[in-house]
């Protein structure tokens, strides 16, 4: 990596805030690309092309095709290749939005968006913007999801790439629906794109589609995981693909996609912004994967369960912008790496965060900057057990979410989110919100719990709403006796085993996401083949003892019983008129029931259960947390004994492999002492 280039990323990912570096940051992205030809710049405007059948977006620079009416992308032409995209599948299947979809209580139904009419919006030299729209009325009841949907396409004089978004309308008089899924599929040729790039530490050659066939590959314990046998490049023999070991959290999400070697291209997705994806920004996304197969993801409920897919009743009006996104294309020189492709697409991205909200789309449904509002302000954490002074939530995740209860953006997936981290110092900006009312909602890394500010926040064009200090009072009773783990909602901080040698990613070998492995879970029958674990305070070392998962144990084919951990502790005193409190932090569930008993594992009735929680299925799709859920137990301190206690965590539903808990933190209080 060149100096100027590491400078830019510093530059980027260390200021915030700081306009006049931005802006020089910005223009040495401009310099970086024009230095490298990764971007070539011409002179020649866009044209459009209107065939019977087709449609052409060229601006000298990349050509792309989509059908007419349909608005499918059949073809893309760069960098003198043809089409990126796999001329082998039929045209229906190589550029397009999808959705997946139900009537209320019926079966799901998988949809590519077919556009039945087509129309031109903007045609200059400067800027094309072509829309394909699909209109609903009650003669299609059963048939296609109660929507009028507008698919946009959008291509810019220069730009290596194009832009795509799409309005999704609701209207009070149709009947209500369920909406699983809705994203941007591209699937490329798989004899030209074999390399593939998710982030920084994420990258490699992947196998063919073939691959994943009878023969080559033998399917594990769900679809989605193969274990190559005989793939066409041998030296990924023994392997395991599964397209959930390159999931993304929102916040990271921005850019990935493919390169290829000959000639040396680089196929991009863009995510500019958060604002229209479901979940906040720690929700989980799929991204690329074996096909070669590039997707947006814009709604899903992946890592999350059926809580996040919205259910849109008959009387309810809706409308929503998904994107715009950006698909960039870049190239280099023979003989040049071609894997600074990557580094370069970094770069783009980083222009096309600092772009947004984009002034050219022509939707009035998009609003631009100027009618846009921001607020601003200050989060601070009050906890008299750490100090008597208020203490700054430095890196606090600070957001704007549709109003609800504390928590909710979690689940959130009709409407628009928008998050920032505060600085060092505590302070927060959160910019470009869309006209709305809105609650504040924040999460501080080493705290537990969920702020949210009781006031509505109504954002209208141009305003810029100046909220002061926000104080932040996590829960707490009493002081802290003893705590397990990390409060950052994730498993990661815990033991993750070394994987099968018979289920390996290469990839994930000594990595930072070694969690990311396939099978782990059945790993804890054969670290503890019989006993459960047992983890004694002052002794047991959390990254070391503690496993990342509670799951259960597999007693043979297809047979599993459920688990009890315990947390052993002494107490030099115990207050027998006190409430003790213990925090139990969640960081996935999955058709799991947590049990809390105290020093009698035999009692017939726990003194705290959750009942059944938790769809995040995060344990079966390799991901290292879910859905946030944090439980307070109130133990009476009669339960409690001088000198050796055992709180027992019991999870004893067992139906499948998959069932169980991560933890993100537990905490044991003392009853409260006085001020």
């Amino acid at each position: 990596m060149t100096s100027t280039l590491r400078r830019i990323i510093d530059c980027f990912s260390d200021c915030s805030g700081c306009k006049t570096c931005k802006g020089n940051a910005r223009q040495d992205m401009l310099n970086m690309n024009q230095d490298t030809n990764c971007a070539p710049m011409l002179t020649q405007g866009v044209r459009l092309h209107i065939q019977d059948r087709y449609v052409v977006m060229d601006n000298g620079i990349v050509q792309v095709s989509l059908s007419k009416p349909g608005g499918i992308v059949t073809g893309i032409r760069y960098n003198g290749i043809d089409n990126l995209l796999e001329v082998r599948n039929k045209e229906t299947n190589r550029g397009y939005w999808d959705l997946h979809w139900n009537e209320i209580g019926g079966k799901g139904i998988f949809d590519v968006i077919q556009g039945t009419s087509y129309r031109v919006i903007v045609e200059n030299e400067e800027q094309v913007e072509i829309s394909f729209t699909r209109t609903w009325n009650h003669s299609l009841e059963g048939k296609y999801i109660p929507l009028n949907i507008d698919k946009r396409f959008i291509m810019l004089r220069g730009s290596s790439g194009f832009y795509s978004y799409a309005i999704y309308e609701h209207f009070r008089e149709w009947p209500g629906f369920e909406l699983g899924e809705t994203r941007i599929t591209f699937k490329l040729r798989k004899d030209k794109f074999q390399y593939m790039a998710v982030a920084d530490n994420r990258q490699r050659y992947m196998p063919f589609p073939d691959d994943r066939s009878n023969g080559r590959g033998i399917p594990l314990a769900y679809p989605e995981a193969v274990l190559l046998v005989n793939p066409l490049d041998q030296r990924l023999t023994g392997e395991v693909d599964d397209k959930y070991q390159y999931s993304c959290e929102n916040k990271d999400l921005r850019v990935h996609g493919w390169i290829c070697f000959d000639p040396p291209v680089g196929f991009w997705q863009i995510t500019p912004s958060d604002e229209f994806r479901s979940g906040g920004p720690l929700k989980q996304n799929l991204s690329s994967h074996v096909g070669p197969t590039t997707l947006a993801m814009f709604l899903s409920s992946h890592y999350a369960g059926k809580y996040m897919v919205p259910q849109f009743e008959a009387g309810e009006p809706w409308k929503k912008v998904f994107g715009p996104i950006f698909m960039y294309f870049n190239s280099a020189a023979y003989g040049n790496d071609p894997l600074l492709l990557w580094e370069d697409a970094k770069i783009k991205m980083m222009v096309e965060v600092q772009s947004w909200p984009y002034s050219f789309p022509a939707s009035e449904d998009f609003p631009k900057s100027e009618q846009r509002g921001n607020a601003n302000g200050r989060i601070l954490i009050q906890d008299r057990y750490i100090s008597n002074d208020c203490v700054i939530a430095s890196g606090a995740y600070v957001g704007l979410a549709p109003p609800g209860d504390a928590g909710s953006w979690q689940m959130e997936s009709k409407n628009y989110q928008f998050w920032t981290q505060a600085n060092e110092n505590g302070f927060f900006s959160i910019r470009n919100i869309r006209p709305g009312d809105y609650n504040l909602y924040a999460w501080v890394p080493g705290f537990i719990g969920d702020y949210r500010h009781e006031a509505v926040i109504t954002i209208i064009s141009g305003c810029n709403i100046e909220m002061g200090d926000v104080i932040y009072e996590p829960p707490r009773d009493g002081p802290t006796l003893w705590e397990i783990g990390i409060p950052d909602r994730s498993a990661a901080e815990f033991y993750v085993p070394d994987p099968d040698p018979k289920y390996i990613n290469r990839l994930f070998v000594n990595h930072t996401d070694r969690f990311r492995q396939y099978g782990l879970w059945e790993r804890y029958t054969e670290l503890y083949p019989e006993g459960d674990l047992v983890y004694k305070i002052g002794v047991s070392d959390y990254r070391k003892d503690w496993f990342f998962a509670q799951v259960v144990r597999k007693i043979g084919d297809n047979a599993y019983q459920g688990t009890t951990w315990k947390i052993k502790f002494e107490l030099d005193n115990v207050d027998r008129n006190g409430i003790y409190k213990l925090r139990v932090a969640l960081a996935s569930a999955t058709l799991a029931e947590l049990q809390v008993r105290v020093n009698d594992p035999n009692s017939n009735r726990p003194l705290f259960t959750t009942g059944l929680i938790g769809r995040d299925n995060a344990i079966a799709r390799l991901g290292i947390h879910g859905i946030y859920k944090l439980y307070n137990v109130d133990i009476p301190g009669t339960r409690f004994v001088k000198g050796e206690n055992t709180i027992f965590l019991k999870q004893p539903r067992c139906n499948s492999p998959f069932q169980g808990f991560m933890y993100d933190y537990i905490r044991l209080e003392g009853p409260p002492t006085p001020c």
